[in-house]
């Protein structure tokens, strides 16, 4: 099984200070939806992991982020893509749970779910705690340049071995050029 996984906010969509807290505040990043597509289409599974304490600090409910999930999944319908699962993190960073990246809680889960080895599976981020769990559950770091990818890349804190990209269609060209080899 191809699978790669996927943070949210600033990867495929513009991420923000204030939080995604609505549909109408989650726009996607141009491209994304496109390279998703394109993975879906090559028969990747498309996971995302994304922390999401806007929940836990009651900005928004399960409610309102299934109907922003609902969006994102229409949108991507429409360009001929899927994303087969999302996995996230409710709780605040002082609830110290497993779950919420950078610990590698959601990338467990992941690899339980998909009965896959998490060992050289992409992982796409725009933060350094994206890449730390990604790094810790074993994963293949990509930073995209995206988000918060300049400040990250700036921080010069990278796990070894993080493979940079400008967005995440670039890291979709890599590896289907990479897979096709």
């Amino acid at each position: 099984m191809k699978i790669i996984i996927l943070d949210r906010d600033g990867v495929i969509n513009q991420d923000s200070d204030a939080f995604v807290k609505s549909p109408d505040e989650w726009i996607a990043l141009p491209g994304s939806l496109q390279a998703i597509s394109r993975l879906h289409q090559a028969g990747w599974t498309v996971v995302v992991a994304s922390n999401q304490s806007g929940l836990g600090r009651g900005l928004f409910d399960m409610r309102t982020l299934t109907a922003i999930h609902a969006k994102m999944r229409r949108e991507l319908a429409q360009v001929g893509g899927a994303i087969d699962a999302i996995f996230l993190c409710p709780h605040l960073p002082e609830d110290n749970c497993r779950c919420r990246k950078p610990l590698p809680g959601m990338y467990e889960q992941i690899a339980e779910r998909f009965d896959v080895d998490l060992a050289g599976v992409p992982a796409v981020g725009d933060s350094l705690r994206d890449l730390q769990a990604c790094a810790t559950a074993g994963c293949a770091p990509w930073l995209v340049k995206t988000g918060n990818g300049l400040k990250t890349l700036a921080s010069g804190q990278m796990p070894a071995g993080t493979r940079v990209a400008d967005d995440l269609a670039a890291v979709v060209d890599i590896l289907l050029e990479e897979s096709a080899a």
